[in-house]
């Protein structure tokens, strides 16, 4: 099968690589749909994330299932989008729905004794089957594939908060996770403010719904914010990983407030008086979606098809892969997907 895989700075290629094999509880993927994600950071800065290495990219993916295990739930030509990551499923956090925060993930190279298949930017992957969620008759694969990082960690920290229509929500960071956390925040009828330094991402964040977007270069954006608010937001939530724009969202809560982080990288230092005691507010980490709400974030996406459409700004074959990573690397996008059967 092709593989995509960064060959050296700012250079990336194809590669064949066997077809993945499958045990246990795995299936096998014919992906049609990889979005993604954060690895132009690996092919633009040589910074590689989570699960990514120069031959294994992209944790995002849906596709139609080609092969299965005698007595799964899964049978061959069933479409599913294909959540992210290899948790354990049997830890306590897994059997309440929290895969992502798996504290004991396997290898599913190890698990399948496969030498292929646990990457997104491939013809083929290996998943276990309970973290394949089947899709809808009539949703495209594209759409569904949106489920992953593109909704997921903000359909997921939302739904924790409970973001209602009467909320005005921060959100910082209006990159491929922020710009999907507009959708969700306008599907719940909160109000949103974004923060973005990119005339490209600006516009896009308007145009899904945001009610304003301020450039942090044009003066004292926490004083705009309170301008705005009266005050403050009910919710923020950093998309971006950048110290600054932490600090800018715990700065900009009201009293009672909630920060959802969902970026994995940045420092932070927190003023526990100040921030945390006399404001009464709650600091929240999150990953993705909690397995129990892969079905309602699938009927969401089902009911917004224009602004997924919006939101997907460009679609490659995955021999232009390199193209992909230069855009990202302009922030001239929204989400991105890779098709690798074209």
């Amino acid at each position: 099968m092709k593989v995509a895989q960064i060959t050296g700075p700012r250079a990336c290629a194809l590669a064949e690589k066997p077809d993945p094999a499958i045990r246990r509880d795995y299936v096998l993927l014919k992906v049609e749909v990889a979005p993604m994600c954060n690895e132009y950071v690996a092919y633009r800065d040589g910074v590689y994330l989570e699960r990514n290495r120069p031959d294994s990219l992209g944790h995002e993916m849906a596709g139609v299932v080609a092969d299965a295990p005698e007595g799964a739930l899964l049978s061959p030509g069933d479409r599913v989008v294909a959540l992210c990551g290899y948790p354990c499923g049997t830890c306590e956090l897994c059997r309440r729905g929290y895969y992502s925060h798996c504290a004991t993930t396997e290898d599913p190279l190890e698990v399948c004794k496969s030498e292929s298949g646990e990457c997104g930017f491939a013809q083929y992957a290996i998943k276990p089957a309970r973290l394949c969620v089947p899709v809808p008759d009539g949703m495209p694969l594209d759409h569904a594939a949106m489920a992953c990082c593109g909704l997921g960690p903000t359909f997921g920290v939302m739904r924790r908060i409970g973001v209602d229509s009467s909320d005005t929500v921060l959100i910082t960071g209006l990159g491929a996770v922020g710009l999907g956390g507009v959708i969700n925040a306008r599907y719940r009828g909160a109000t949103v403010i974004g923060v973005a330094r990119t005339p490209y991402r600006a516009e896009l964040a308007r145009d899904l719904g945001c009610a304003a977007v301020l450039d942090p270069r044009d003066g004292d954006v926490r004083e705009r914010i309170r301008a705005l608010t009266g005050g403050g937001v009910d919710v923020a939530i950093d998309c971006s990983g950048r110290p600054e724009y932490q600090r800018l969202c715990i700065d900009a809560i009201n009293r009672l407030g909630t920060v959802g982080f969902l970026a994995e990288p940045g420092e932070l230092t927190v003023r526990v008086d100040d921030d945390l005691v006399q404001k009464g507010a709650t600091l929240m980490g999150s990953l993705d979606i909690n397995l129990a709400d892969a079905g309602p974030l699938l009927r969401m996406i089902s009911r917004v098809p224009d602004q997924i459409e919006r939101f997907i700004t460009h679609r490659y074959p995955l021999d232009r892969i390199g193209e992909a990573f230069e855009r990202q690397s302009r922030y001239e996008c929204g989400k991105i997907v890779l098709y690798p059967w074209s």
